[in-house]
């Protein structure tokens, strides 16, 4: 569907070269999006000789870009379908440049913060814009589904570039630069994007409810911030009351949306075939990935004793093969296969790769990394397929509120993986360690820190570790074959 605004191709005509070229235009914010999750892992030891914050501060430098992301994308989804998906865009640009200006050249540990928190919102613009963008230009299913893996591909290899960029950064220039590496994108979208991309936006949008705003935002925010904190701090009342907090508003939206004459997210996307086991069963894939990572990253710095910069080059090598999984598991599809197989074949994919991480020792390097990377794939080959039957599923013009629900689905599942397997990996750790000091006990670091002072500690702390991580990879394996499971069962598959 077009409009006085929209220079979008026809329905189901082939997209040309402007496209794919203005397809890598719209990987440029992708990207730094992505990389903004993990940008700051390697900077926070000068910011915190710089600006002195305290323990709270350095928390909400690390979290707030997550938090105000995943609160305001279903917002913006559905903004970007009623003023222009190029014009939220280009807007979302401004504002992420210009708070990474104030984040690079901040005084104070509250002028750090209040930057972070306006790169979030500026995210929540670009991410699901760049999406509803590549439906808008693909309108051919296969080239659509070629596009998708793209995208697919770029943002899991943004997070993992993101703090190995950092500390590339940090140790040639001083913390700032980690956010300047933003504006020369930024700069380039700006120009290029008004010249290839197209704008497009529902030419029946109806009012903007308003209230469901900070609706959506009260379900969303006590939601992941429990869960969140859940893996390190354990059950605490806080936690457990902010995810209570956050399902009776969730129940609240819902209620909302199904009333309101026009909702934010409409009740209908839920009946086109296959978009809701698409939004769920892409909430599990990211489970599975985020989970993972949570052991993963520990591994190679506490186990193996790798600083955090080599750990972080070492964790690029399974990137590589995220590259192929989305092209295959696209022809697969294209030459006849179900895409229901596909997906399940993912995540059969991914649960081979905590199989992997089920055999590990304490000295397994190669395990770990093959683990990671078949792990990686499967989500890849999961998450490419699930976006483009989702978002040929969803109308055109609803496709930034589609989007936007994927896009929360993964916050979610990230955050509900590092809690539920991290919770199980801490349980098995501290009972390995029963007779252990407090300490040590508690984290892996702690045993770290008290390894002078008693010796063989470190070994059986390591050991307890990697005995947390197997037990939390067999409940990971379980999930995903569920998962394979329910892709058989709930996905039909629309041909391309």
């Amino acid at each position: 569907m077009t409009n006085p605004t929209s220079t979008t191709t026809a329905p189901n005509s082939l997209a040309g070269r402007k496209e794919w070229t203005a397809l890598v235009v719209l990987m440029l914010p992708l990207l730094l999006v992505s990389m903004d999750v993990s940008v700051l892992y390697f900077a926070i030891p000068q910011i915190s000789a710089d600006l002195a914050p305290t323990g709270t501060q350095q928390l909400w430098i690390f979290d707030i870009y997550a938090f105000v992301l995943a609160g305001l994308l279903m917002t913006m989804g559905s903004l970007g379908d009623r003023i222009g998906r190029r014009k939220l865009l280009l807007t979302g640009a401004v504002a992420f440049g210009a708070a990474s200006v104030c984040a690079a050249y901040a005084n104070s540990a509250e002028m750090l913060i209040a930057a972070r928190a306006v790169l979030g919102i500026g995210g929540a613009t670009l991410m699901p814009s760049t999406m509803a963008l590549v439906r808008t230009m693909f309108r051919d299913a296969g080239q659509r589904a070629k596009a998708i893996g793209i995208w697919s591909g770029v943002m899991t290899g943004g997070i993992a570039l993101g703090s190995v960029m950092s500390g590339i950064l940090v140790e040639h220039f001083w913390w700032g630069s980690v956010f300047l590496v933003n504006l020369p994108a930024m700069v380039l979208l700006l120009i290029l994007a008004p010249l290839l991309l197209p704008e497009f936006k529902n030419p029946n949008p109806g009012r903007f409810d308003l209230l469901s705003v900070p609706l959506s935002m009260a379900a969303v925010l006590p939601l992941v911030y429990g869960i969140k904190e859940i893996p390190s701090e354990g059950f605490e009342p806080s936690y457990v009351v902010s995810i209570a907090v956050g399902l009776v508003f969730s129940l609240l939206f819902v209620r909302r949306q199904r009333r309101t004459a026009s909702p934010l997210i409409s009740p209908a996307l839920f009946r086109h075939r296959g978009f809701g086991p698409a939004v769920l069963l892409n909430l599990i894939s990211a489970f599975a990935m985020l989970g993972s990572a949570y052991f993963t990253t520990q591994y190679l710095q506490s186990v193996l004793g790798m600083s955090a910069l080599e750990a972080a080059l070492w964790a690029l090598l399974p990137s590589v093969l995220i590259g192929c999984a989305a092209p295959v598991a696209t022809v697969l599809v294209q030459r006849g296969v179900q895409r229901s197989t596909v997906v399940a074949i993912g995540f059969l994919t991914s649960a081979c790769g905590y199989g992997l991480l089920a055999l590990t020792g304490t000295d397994s390097l190669w395990t770990v990394l093959a683990g990671a990377g078949v792990l990686a794939c499967g989500a890849v080959i999961v998450g490419s397929q699930l976006t483009d039957l989702a978002l040929g599923a969803a109308p055109v013009e609803k496709a930034g509120a589609a989007s936007s629900l994927l896009e929360t689905g993964q916050e979610f599942g990230g955050a509900l993986g590092m809690a539920v397997l991290g919770s199980i990996g801490t349980a098995v750790y501290r009972h390995d360690l029963v007779g252990a000091p407090a300490g040590a006990r508690e984290t892996l670091g702690g045993a770290l820190a008290l390894a002078d002072r008693s010796p063989g500690l470190l070994t059986a702390a390591r050991e307890a570790f990697t005995d947390g991580m197997h037990v939390a990879a067999s409940a990971g394996i379980a999930v995903l074959l569920i998962a394979a499971l329910l892709a058989t069962r709930t996905l039909r598959n629309p041909r391309p």
